[in-house]
C-alpha cells in the first residue's frame, strides 16, 4: 500500500493527467443553456468548485479586481478588468462624452446626453420653450424599467442619491412597418491588446408593440409606443 504522501502524489498526477486532456470550467449562472452546452463537448469537465483549478469561468454578474489578479495565464473569464466603463449607463455616457470631445466626428452617432444631477444645470437649459422631448433612464436599470419621456423639467426626477442617463429623444427614428424597433450584433471580444473582434452572423431585432407616434403630451407614457424591451413588450 501507498504512503500518505505517496497517495497524495498519486492524487495530484492523476488531476495533472486529466488537466492535459480536459477542459476545466466554473459557472455562476443562473441560465440553464450554460452548463447544457458546457457538458455537450466530450472533453469538458465541471470543476470541482471556484477556488479549484480550472480554464474557464463563466460568470452573469461582474467581478471582482482582485479575482482578476488570482488568474493564472491559462484562465480565462467572460469579463475583462473595467468592464463598469461601459456596462453601466452612466459610465457610458461619459465616456462617449469624452470621447465625442476629442474626436467630434467619429462620435457624432449618439444623441446629446446629459448625466444626472452631475450635469443638471446644463440640463435644465435645455427646456427653453421649445417642445423638446427627453429620454430619462436610470443608470443601473434594465427591461426598461424606470425609464420615461419628459417635455417638462418640472417632470424631471432631481434625486441626488440616484444616477440618471437623459437624452434628447429621436423624434423621428427609423421603423421597421411603422414601429419602432432596436437592432443587436453580437460580437465576441476575445482580447484587448491587440483588440480582437468577432461578429456572429446572427443578429436581433426588438420591436415596440404598437405604431409609432411622434411624441407629445398625450403619448409620452406609452411605453409600447417608444420602448421596445421584451419585458414591456
Amino acid at each position: 500500500s501507498l504512503t500518505p504522501a505517496a497517495a497524495r502524489g498519486a492524487r495530484r498526477k492523476k488531476r495533472a493527467a486529466e488537466r492535459a486532456i480536459k477542459i476545466m470550467f466554473w459557472l455562476e449562472t443562473k441560465y440553464d443553456v450554460l452548463p447544457e452546452v458546457c457538458l455537450s463537448f466530450e472533453n469538458w469537465k465541471e470543476a470541482a468548485s471556484s477556488t479549484s483549478d480550472f480554464d474557464l469561468l463563466w460568470c452573469d454578474t461582474a467581478i471582482a479586481a482582485d479575482r482578476f489578479m488570482k488568474l493564472k495565464l491559462y484562465q480565462k473569464m467572460n469579463h475583462f478588468v473595467g468592464m463598469s466603463s461601459i456596462t453601466r449607463k452612466n459610465n457610458l455616457g461619459r465616456n462617449l462624452l469624452r470621447m465625442r470631445k476629442q474626436f467630434p466626428k467619429e462620435y457624432k452617432f449618439f444623441p446629446d446626453t446629459w448625466i444626472l444631477p452631475t450635469d443638471l444645470s446644463d440640463f435644465k437649459q435645455q427646456f427653453n420653450g421649445k417642445k423638446q422631448t427627453f429620454i430619462i433612464k436610470p443608470d443601473n436599470g434594465c427591461q426598461g424599467k424606470g425609464i420615461f419621456l419628459v417635455r417638462e423639467m418640472e417632470k424631471v426626477p432631481v434625486d441626488f442619491s440616484t444616477t440618471y442617463v437623459a437624452q434628447r429623444y429621436l423624434q423621428k427614428p427609423f421603423l421597421l412597418d411603422g414601429f419602432k424597433f432596436d437592432l443587436r450584433l453580437y460580437v465576441l471580444v476575445s482580447g484587448c491588446d491587440p483588440l480582437r473582434i468577432f461578429l456572429h452572423k446572427h443578429g436581433l431585432v426588438r420591436l415596440a408593440s404598437e405604431p409609432y407616434q411622434e411624441p407629445s403630451g398625450k403619448n409620452l407614457a406609452q411605453s409600447m409606443v417608444h420602448l421596445t424591451n421584451y419585458a414591456i413588450n
